[in-house]
């Protein structure tokens, strides 16, 4: 199929990396021996591997209801990208991002979409103003949300759910596809036995990827949340740098996340209700798309970019856009520089925030102005320029100004969320971070 022809254009992408850079890939099934010793099953060969250094990667999977077994009819997320066709009716039990993700792509190709959440709102890990315009527009497309609804098990013609008020329904549905999250693969492989520490159910780590044991790291999934392909990306390749003699770490906190649905929903750092929460006084900045030249072009005047600060010196914590970016080609997240390292291989080689299309850099340049309720980014990125630069910057160059925009007599000893120590650095604070030359070289504001 189509979707398979670029599975395997990717996959075999990789496999062509790995040949390039003279590693050897092996194929089969492993199992820990001991914490030095993997002994691999393939179909026509069995191999016992010895190595000072381990990585675990053993990724995760769908958790299955066991009143609702995945089959013809129950479905997981791998399941519902491989339908040989568009169903008529889809129940969608879970109403977290990839239900949602999944469901507003089935129904802008036709099907009748359901989803069930016993929650009392969809998307609960964002805020009502991020997840305010997707259940909007998932009511535009037609598909029916119900909220605070608990799924009880097949019927004869779909799902059998019950309400807030303890009232029986059945959901007519062709599919019922269940996305209520996913559980890592620490059980397997012989993973237990080396009794590693754990956490719940995901193995333990610290912020440089090490384990319990010596010479064994895990990264991705395996290691909890946030559970995302650039997350473990990021992590190996930071693992990669420590066995090769590099001083490198990493905090989460600035990792970038995106739900893909329609409006998508883009964040990465504190919002504001995890700022209050972890007891920091904060200042925000808002700026509306319906101030856009482009979103008014477009139609799609609705969104916003918000800029989350510490109220005493203005250090960047958060940052987080919703609506329009699927119209607008939008792409935020933190990477090397200001927001934090580590995350290049997902988001690009330069440093600070990619951005797409102008109207996008600019609305987080006026959201960074509305944080100190003045004009001073331009006179940032202007000075980010420099000498013979032009007046014309890149996206990722305005953002990695914007990202200390406010930074002004900041000491960098603070050791903020998002400041010089929050991403990937050497140990002394060196080498993989920019925003320490960059607060020197910018006191905007000052």
């Amino acid at each position: 199929t189509w979707k398979d022809g670029i599975v395997d254009r990717l996959t075999g992408g990789v496999k062509g990396l790995l040949k390039k850079a003279g590693a050897k890939a092996i194929e089969g099934t492993a199992t820990f021996i001991d914490g030095k010793t993997v002994r691999v099953e393939s179909n026509d060969a069995s191999y016992e591997i010895a190595a000072e250094n381990v990585v675990i990667a053993t990724g995760s999977e769908p958790v299955e209801l066991p009143f609702l077994p995945f089959g013809d009819t129950v479905i997981d997320s791998t399941g519902a990208l491989a339908l040989p066709k568009i169903p008529e009716r889809l129940a969608i039990v879970g109403g977290g991002y990839i239900g949602l993700e999944i469901g507003t792509a089935y129904a802008k190709l036709g099907s009748d979409v359901t989803i069930v959440e016993a929650e009392k709102r969809i998307l609960p890990q964002y805020d009502v103003a991020l997840t305010k315009p997707v259940l909007k527009s998932l009511a535009d497309f037609g598909v029916t949300v119900m909220t605070e609804t608990k799924a009880k098990g097949l019927a004869s013609k779909g799902l059998e759910v019950e309400k807030s008020d303890g009232s029986a329904e059945v959901v007519a549905a062709e599919r019922i596809l269940v996305t209520v999250g996913r559980r890592p693969r620490s059980k397997g492989a012989g993973i237990p036995d080396l009794d590693l520490t754990m956490d719940r159910n995901f193995i333990a780590i610290d912020s440089q990827c090490r384990t319990s044991m010596r010479g064994i790291y895990a990264i991705g999934d395996v290691t909890g949340e946030p559970m995302l392909a650039h997350r473990a990306m990021a992590q190996g390749e930071m693992v990669a740098e420590l066995i090769a003699g590099t001083k490198r770490a990493w905090d989460k906190v600035a990792i970038p996340a995106v739900c893909f649905t329609d409006p998508e929903i883009v964040t990465a750092g504190l919002s504001p209700d995890a700022a209050r929460a972890g007891g920091i006084e904060i200042r925000t900045g808002l700026f509306p798309f319906q101030a856009n030249g482009r979103a008014m072009t477009m139609e799609a005047e609705e969104g916003f970019v918000r800029v989350v600060a510490r109220a005493d010196d203005h250090v960047v914590l958060g940052l987080a856009a919703g609506l329009g970016l699927a119209r607008h080609g939008l792409e935020l997240g933190a990477v090397r520089g200001a927001l934090g390292g580590g995350l290049a291989p997902a988001l690009g080689p330069a440093g600070g925030v990619a951005l797409g299309p102008r109207g996008g850099a600019r609305g987080l340049r006026e959201g960074g102005e509305d944080v100190l309720g003045d004009r001073v980014a331009q006179g940032a990125l202007t000075a980010e320029a420099g000498p013979g630069a032009g007046a014309q910057l890149r996206g990722a160059q305005r953002a990695r100004a914007l990202g200390v925009l406010a930074a002004q007599h900041a000491p960098v000893s603070r050791g903020g969320p998002l400041d010089a120590r929050a991403g990937a650095h050497d140990g002394n604070g060196r080498g993989h971070d920019v925003t320490r030359r960059t607060q020197r070289r910018l006191r905007v504001g000052s």
